[in-house]
């Protein structure tokens, strides 16, 4: 996904100083990427304002990607900005739009729990896994996961393989 690799190239500039990003591909159309609801928006961009410019002790943002461990035929996944807990935002209490891959690089749609302040992924398409990917799409409408401030967690990928964009 081009766009998937747009949003990880906008979130290493995270690495500027007093810089910070609000998550919004939840609240856009897939053919607009300019939000028609610019209140959450604009309330989540607020909440980093004040986290980072004005130095509140308050959760800035929804979850970030931190490390991963491979514990047999699952990966356990790390999270920063995890606020008071992980949650699952579906009205089942399930994860979506997590994908897991082998040393083939091919990815499969996964399972995924939350457990502690870990997400476990898994699928049993996949014996030994060396990757996730979380969100990673144009459009990844059916990704659901939250801090319990309501914050959702960034997209992200474990992997280093090269996208699409990159030139061979």
């Amino acid at each position: 996904s081009e766009l998937a690799e747009l949003r990880e190239a906008l979130q290493i500039t995270l690495s500027v100083p007093l810089t910070g990003m609000a998550v919004a591909i939840y609240i856009v159309d897939a053919e607009d990427i300019h939000p028609i609801n610019k209140q959450d928006v604009g309330y989540r961009l607020s909440v980093a304002a004040r986290k980072i410019a004005y130095n509140e002790t308050i959760v800035g943002s929804g979850p970030f990607y931190k490390a991963f461990k491979i514990d047999g035929n699952k990966i356990v996944i790390a999270f920063d900005h995890k606020g008071s807990g992980l949650v699952a935002r579906d009205k089942y209490g399930y994860l979506k739009g997590f994908s897991i891959a082998g040393s083939d690089q091919h990815f499969k749609w996964a399972a995924a729990t939350i457990e502690g302040d870990s997400v476990v992924v898994f699928s049993p398409e996949i014996a030994k896994p060396i990757a996730v990917r979380y969100a990673w799409a144009d459009n990844p409408d059916d990704a659901n996961l939250y801090n319990k401030e309501g914050l959702p967690a960034s997209p992200f990928r474990t992997d280093s393989w090269k996208g699409i964009t990159e030139k061979p």
